[in-house]
Parts: structure tokens; sequence; C-alpha cells
């Protein structure tokens, strides 16, 4: 039996932080970007618990419970996109702004920053939605059910809009340094006790399930691809870590923090995996709507009682942090890219912080809203990695790296991207299958970069006050 003891402390914990952090947001830069006045250290620990969420908690841990090891490649993706940031992360932080579309309309136009402002809204939201789902399952699994799910999502979601309006990213930093030794001491401390409960070893290794492939595991390399690139393109253009360096003291700390963000998810992700790895050896057969909560029975089944709830606190830290770390995105976007540009440019911070708090409130109930379109949380965060990667990452690094990309070609390679990957996911849902039995990431990243190369080579050369300060910032 799971006692929630552990959970209500930590909840009581954070909104502890939460109301003594609001009583310093005296500007929107305060609450958007904590005052970019963020330690390295600090910045190591909010992008790591960023990004350790449920998608790694569910949708990579039911990859493990079929594959095995070989759901690193879909880890790999986000490894390697994080990797790449360090070439450019100062360079960010030296832009100075809030936003992703921020850059994009300073290097392409006023209408690419409108259509990444919308794909980063649709994207967020999906991201949020499937924490809330995770989350209302932790809270119906530990009440044995006495809570619904569905009151449950609904609990979770009010918590998640209250925690995030009160200080935004200054509590969201000072939460994610507890979150984060919450979340590797629980995870740590759970791995000697699973592998002790598994029978050892051997045992597991001769119980987990059964692998075709020893690198693909039951994958094809078309499946694999598809959960390796929209992961690294997430992370590759991910609105969340931009915020975060924007928030950071200077280059050079934006810089630092991401060599421990890297390490940091491949030793936690790694970690995470072993969990369910292990746990396919001990809970067999399992549905797919089932495989993916694999984590979670191994915490209330697979566990003495306090590993287990601890566990359980470290899974609810995951989930929080993420969802209050992409619903701040959006609504800071709102913000900043829809109604400061073009409704109330002299907009104040008092009213500019209501609004926020407004935006906040307004996304949690869309997130909740869309929870039911995902039966998974695999798709759920797989459309979501898309929607964002296949869209915004090309033209986003196109603006750091190619001086030829021209506004029109950015404008339209984001548009494209977006609509194939909605289409392609609607077709999905409407006939049960994968069209051509190719995820969308493929169609999606095709369109979106062939529109960004030809449209640019077509196109007028841009003049180099366009690209100047992205490509020579020196």
């Amino acid at each position: 039996m799971i006692t929630p003891g552990i959970l209500i402390v930590y909840f009581l914990v954070l909104l502890f932080i939460g109301i003594r952090s609001s009583y310093r947001i005296q500007s929107r830069v305060d609450l958007h970007l904590a005052g970019r006045r963020l330690s390295a250290p600090v910045l190591v620990a909010t992008l790591l618990a960023t990004w350790i969420g449920s998608g790694a908690l569910f949708s990579i841990a039911d990859l493990s419970y079929h594959h095995g090891y070989s759901s690193l490649i879909g880890s790999a993706g986000g490894w390697t996109g994080i990797l790449v940031i360090t070439f450019f992360a100062g360079r960010i932080r030296r832009f100075g702004q809030f936003t992703v579309p921020d850059i994009l309309e300073a290097r392409y136009s006023t209408a690419t920053r409108i259509m990444a402002t919308g794909a980063i809204i649709l994207a967020y939201t999906t991201v949020v939605s499937y924490q809330i789902r995770a989350g209302g399952w932790i809270i119906n699994l530990i009440s044995s059910g006495k809570i619904p799910l569905n009151v449950a999502m609904i609990c979770l979601t009010g918590f998640v809009v209250l925690y995030t309006s009160t200080a935004g990213m200054l509590s969201l930093a000072r939460m994610d340094i507890v979150n984060g030794i919450i979340m590797i001491l629980g995870i740590f401390l759970a791995l000697p006790f699973l592998i002790r409960s598994g029978g050892g070893i051997r045992t597991i290794a001769a119980n987990v399930t059964p692998r075709i492939h020893p690198i693909l595991g039951n994958m094809t390399w078309v499946q694999a691809f598809g959960y390796f690139a929209p992961t690294f393109l997430l992370a590759l253009g991910n609105a969340n870590a931009y915020q975060r360096f924007y928030s950071a003291r200077d280059e050079h700390t934006a810089r630092k923090s991401v060599i421990g963000w890297f390490f940091g998810v491949m030793v936690l992700g790694v970690a995470l995996q072993s969990l369910a790895v292990i746990g396919s050896s001990m809970f067999k057969g399992l549905s797919d709507s089932d495989s993916g909560k694999i984590i979670l029975l191994v915490a209330r089944d697979g566990l003495p009682v306090f590993i287990g709830s601890f566990l359980f606190a470290s899974i609810m830290a995951i989930v929080i942090s993420t969802a209050n770390g992409f619903l701040l995105v959006p609504a800071v976007s709102i913000m900043r890219d829809v109604v400061q540009r073009f409704v109330w440019e002299d907009i104040s911070d008092r009213h500019a912080i209501l609004g926020t708090r407004i935006a906040l409130v307004l996304l949690g109930m869309t997130s909740y809203a869309i929870v039911g379109f995902f039966p998974r949380v695999l798709d759920a965060a797989f459309t979501a990695y898309t929607v964002y990667g296949a869209a915004v990452t090309p033209a986003l690094i196109a603006a750091f790296f190619w001086k030829r990309a021209t506004p029109a070609a950015g404008t339209i390679s984001i548009l494209s991207g977006t609509l194939v990957t909605v289409f392609w996911k609607v077709a999905e849902k409407f006939i049960e299958t994968v069209p051509f039995g190719l995820p969308a990431i493929y169609p999606a990243f095709l369109c979106s970069v062939t529109a960004l190369i030809l449209v640019s080579v077509a196109g007028k050369k841009p003049e180099a006050s366009k690209w100047r300060s992205f490509i020579d910032p020196d």
C-alpha cells in the first residue's frame, strides 16, 4: 500500500516555494525570465527537470517495455540535440529577448513570428496534456481508485496553473532545484531494490521482453528513426530551453549549463529506462494501454512501501516540473508575441503579469480538454515533438547557420511542417493506422526543409542586416 503522505508533503513544499517567490515579482522580466538572474547550477536543474518529463516516464518507458534498451534510440535523439545546442547557447542569450518567435521575426518576418507562435501553442499544450494524464494516473493509483482519474486530472491541472501563476520562471527555477534532488534520490534509490525484487541481473535478463534485433529490439529502422528524429528536433529548437537561456545571467552561464544538462539527461534517462526494462521482466503481457504505466506499477507493486512511495514522489516531481515549464512557454508567447506585438504595444508590467496569468488558466483548460485525443502518452508525446520539431526547428536553426534563408522561406517552412503533421495525425486517427506505414516526422520534416531550401534559393538573397547578428555576432 503506497502512502500518500510523501506526496502531500511534496505539494505543500511546492506551494510554500511558489507563494514565497511571488513576493519578488515586480515586472514581466521577473515573471517570464526570473529577472535574467539564473546561475549555471540553477539552470542545469531547471533544464533537466523540465526535459525529463512524462515523455521519458511513459512514452520511452513504453518503448523500453517492448524493446528493452533499444529504446535508447529515442532518447539519443534528445541527447544529440542538446549536444548541438552547446555551439550556440551563448548566442541565444546574447540575443536577449523573451521567446523563440522573437528570434524568428528578427531573422525572417512578422508572418514567421505568427506561424511559430501557433506551432508553439499547439505543440506545448499537447505536452502539458499528457503530463496531466500522467499525474492523474499517479493520483488515481496512490488513492487505490478512490479518486477517479478524471477528478485527479482536474485537480492536477488546477495545481499546475496555480503554481505557475504565482511567480512564473522564478518559482519554476526554485521548484526545479527541489524536484531535481527528489528525482535523483528517488530513481537511484529504487534501482537496487528493484533489481533485488526482480531476482537479480541474470533472472531479469532471462525474463525481459524477447527482442528480434539486438540494436532495434522489435522495431524496424523506419520506426526507430521515427522516434529518434522528433526528439532530436525538439531538443534542438526547444522553446523551453531557449527561454531558460534568456533567463541566464550571461552568455557564459548559458553555455556552461548545457554541458550539465547533457550529462544529467543521459544519466537519468538511462536510469529511468532501466526501471522500465527490469519491470518488463516482472510484469508480463501488459496491453499497449498499460505498458506505458510500467514505472508506476514498479513503484506500487515491485518495491518496499517507503521506497515505492519515494519513487512516486520522484515521478510526480518529473510530471509537475515539465507541466509547469511547458505551460509557461505558450503563455509568455501569447503575451509577448500576440498581445504586446499586435494589440497593446506599450502594455504595463502590471497588465502583462495579469495577462500572462489569464493565459495560463486558458491554456491549462485547453490542455485538459485535449487529453482524450491521444489514448497513449507515446502517441501524444511524439505528435507534440513532431509538430514543433518539423515545423519550427528547421527555420530556427537556419536562422543561426544559413545566410541564404529568406523571410518567405521561414514562414512557409513552419506553415508546411505544422499542416502536414496535423493532417497526418488526423488521418491516422480516422483510418486507425499510420498512413503508408510512415510516422508523421518523415513527411512533415521533408516538406518543411524542402520549402525552406527551395523558397530561399528561388527568392532574393536577404540583406546582411537580416542575418549578421545571428551568424556573425562578433
